[in-house]
């Protein structure tokens, strides 16, 4: 697949303020790991092969297993995550698909016994930021890893 346009080079000062806004997901005192595996389960709701392997990349280099990784699309029936990480993957899922149904009130309130308002205001963020990025990814065929590694 041919990359359709390099969206940091055909708008530098938006991309500057993307950039900035996903430092600051990066650092925002969630735990990497959960940014991780939200990351990737957006990525995956999504269909953005770019970010789903760099995702799952960077999880195993922070120390995340391939057998986690591997469930993520199956979270639901996988005993292998906490609850919290349950949580964020139904909170995940939920936002990513928000034209769907909303945020159900049930949802809403179960997730906030995982999460402080704090924290869920900033895995909404989060999750709003991954969407962004698959945003981009996806509609500019943004050149994948493999692929690129290939070519070299």
């Amino acid at each position: 697949m041919k990359q359709r346009l390099q969206f940091f080079g055909a708008a530098p000062e938006i991309m500057k303020a993307v950039s900035a806004l996903n430092k600051a997901v990066d650092e925002c005192g969630l735990e990497a790991s959960l940014l991780h595996l939200v990351k990737l389960r957006a990525s995956q709701i999504n269909g953005c092969s770019y970010c789903v392997e760099m995702h799952s990349r960077e999880a195993r280099h922070d120390g995340e297993t391939e057998q986690r990784l591997y469930l993520v699309s199956a979270w639901k029936e996988s005993p292998l995550f906490s609850e919290r990480e349950r949580a964020a993957f139904a909170w995940t899922d939920v936002v990513t698909k928000i034209a769907d149904s909303g945020v159900p009130d049930d949802l809403y309130a179960k997730t906030l016994g995982h999460f402080s308002e704090e924290e869920l205001v900033k895995l909404s963020v989060a999750i709003g930021m991954i969407n962004t990025w698959n945003r981009l990814c996806v509609p500019f065929h943004a050149i994948h890893p493999v692929a690129a590694a290939k070519a070299a």
